[in-house]
């Protein structure tokens, strides 16, 4: 497998085919393993093998599939399955972290990964500090010689901060940090933040990687000792694994990843395009565009892909945005994102109704902006789809 290319691996990368040889990957739904003999299960519990199993909330056939799968996609040495993505950010988090660390953040977070951040780990008694994630000096100011974890989301939600993997991890690492990137943005098919210096990587499977909308599930990748031994006591005994009929569509989802994920950002960029300085627009956001203040950064970071997701700041506010996602005909109104449908939400009154106006004017979540998910339609049929719905603005 380590001679396939990419799109060979996520077809049959991991593959564990059962006596029965069938072609598409079995899924086992037992959430226990029978032992041979008495000897056979105290040697388990002492230790397993690579197609050693003990009870699906430590690990599974089918899950251990997708988890080996994802791996070899993300250029890791192990990975965690996870129930939801969430409970990925949750997992990589509380597993590295105790009373008394210090955490530095990236400011423009999604606002479940604020609330584990502020509410959650600060009431236990974890030092969190924020700062402007796409500023290096403002990194170092903020790094300590105790500084446990640095963690950002490599482009932001949804304002699409791209934020530089390399040189914060190398800011992060001259303390002794280790760096948990949120990827789910970037996709796992344009971005290779652990080349880049990133020591755990964090998905919502729930997005690109099933791409169809169907069941919840995340990720966690890293080194085969930190997925081992400090992540994986952690989940097993938290209970926050992937069930098996999840990791089947997930690995449905991963046959396809890179030829739909490619395709959406073809799209996103044709849309972008189309709508940048549209009247009825303050801004139109978008990495891909020449005019993004980190476009130079997606260059060498992503290949030069803007990824699927673009955000559009609606002159008028609320209301005009309302009007807007109220008159569109093809994209639907949902929060997900990654998905084969084109999706736009109001992230003010939704993903980040929560956040205090002020944080939200300090991350650039005005009342007019919608965020865009492009999907798999024709990008010329969304364009028409857009500029109709800006119409009614």
């Amino acid at each position: 497998m380590s001679d396939w290319k990419t799109r060979t691996n996520l077809v049959h990368g991991g593959t564990r085919r059962s006596q029965y040889n069938e072609v598409s990957e079995a899924i086992f739904l037992t959430q226990g393993f029978v032992y041979d003999s008495a000897e056979q299960a105290e040697a388990r519990f002492i230790e397993t093998g690579p197609d050693e199993f003990i009870y699906a909330r430590y690990g599974n056939p089918t899950v251990a599939m997708f988890e080996e799968r994802i791996a070899l996609l993300e250029g890791a040495e192990d990975a965690f399955a996870t129930a939801s993505g969430m409970a990925a950010v949750n997992g990589a988090l509380m597993s590295l972290l105790k009373a008394g660390d210090h955490v530095v953040a990236a400011r423009a977070l999604f606002g479940s990964c604020l609330y584990i951040l502020e509410d959650i780990l600060a009431r236990f008694g974890v030092e969190i500090t924020l700062v402007d994630g796409t500023d290096l000096d403002a990194w170092r100011a903020a790094v300590r010689s105790d500084t446990k974890v640095v963690f950002f989301e490599s482009m932001s939600n949804p304002t699409l901060e791209v934020i530089d993997v390399a040189a914060v991890s190398e800011i992060a690492h001259s303390v002794g940090a280790t760096v948990v990137v949120d990827n789910v943005f970037s996709t796992p098919v344009f971005s290779r933040a652990i080349d880049q210096g990133a020591d755990v990587v964090i998905y919502s499977a729930t997005k690109h990687i099933d791409g169809q909308g169907r069941t919840l599930g995340g990720v966690i990748l890293g080194s085969k000792e930190y997925i081992r031994k400090t992540l994986e006591p952690y989940m097993k005994h938290t209970g926050g694994s992937m069930s098996p009929f999840n990791a089947w569509v997930m690995l449905k989802g991963l046959e396809t990843i890179d030829l739909r994920v490619r395709a959406q950002a073809e799209t996103a960029q044709k849309l972008a395009e189309a709508l940048h300085g549209h009247p009825k627009l303050l801004r139109t956001i978008y990495p891909g565009l020449k005019g993004h203040a980190q476009n130079a950064l997606v260059q060498t970071q992503l290949g030069g892909k803007g990824g699927t997701v673009l955000s559009l700041d609606i002159d008028g506010g609320k209301d005009a945005a309302f009007r807007f996602l109220n008159a569109l005909n093809v994209a639907v109104i949902s929060n997900n994102l990654g998905d084969a449908k084109s999706i736009c939400t109001h992230p003010a009154t939704t993903t980040h109704q929560r956040l205090p106006e002020d944080q939200k004017v300090e991350l650039g979540i005005t009342p007019g902006l919608v965020r865009f998910s492009v999907g798999l339609e024709d990008a010329d049929d969304l364009i028409a789809d857009l500029k109709a719905a800006l119409d009614q603005v």
